[in-house]
């Protein structure tokens, strides 16, 4: 399988750098799979998990929002937060979800919206976490 260069940046590390097989991305608009030769593409990126594959492994990295962008040089994922799901605390992650629970009835409108639509990734992520073998 061909391989392509992929960087996951965040504004604390590097979270990932080098040639990767393949990258499940969680789109605004749905998630999508990078491999080597995709067309150019800049899209918005969700709270989710990120998976990367490469060598017949994979490591899925819980990424906060951000952009992607795939470019002749490859992949690149500016992203509000990337933590390893070795990494993630997850009654901290359990915390902030029950936090942003209690913050609903202070909002509304569109930012009542925006609030649930969050809620509703995190809830995602942690379903996921809760539910799926992490192999």
């Amino acid at each position: 399988m061909a391989t392509f260069h992929f960087d996951l940046v965040s504004p604390e590390k590097l979270a990932f750098s080098g040639e990767v097989d393949q990258v499940d991305v969680p789109g605004v608009e749905g998630d999508f799979g990078v491999l080597a030769g995709h067309a150019p593409v800049v899209a918005v990126i969700r709270p989710g998990i990120l998976t990367v594959r490469s060598g017949g492994t994979h490591e899925k990295i819980i990424v906060l929002g951000g952009l992607a962008e795939m470019s002749e040089n490859g992949l690149t994922v500016l992203a509000d937060v990337a933590t390893s799901i070795q990494d993630l605390d997850r009654a901290m992650f359990a915390d902030k979800i029950a936090e942003m629970e209690a913050k609903l009835a202070e909002k509304e409108g569109s930012e009542l919206d925006r609030a649930i639509e969050r809620l509703d990734h995190f809830k995602s992520i942690q379903s996921q976490l809760n539910t799926t073998a992490m192999h």
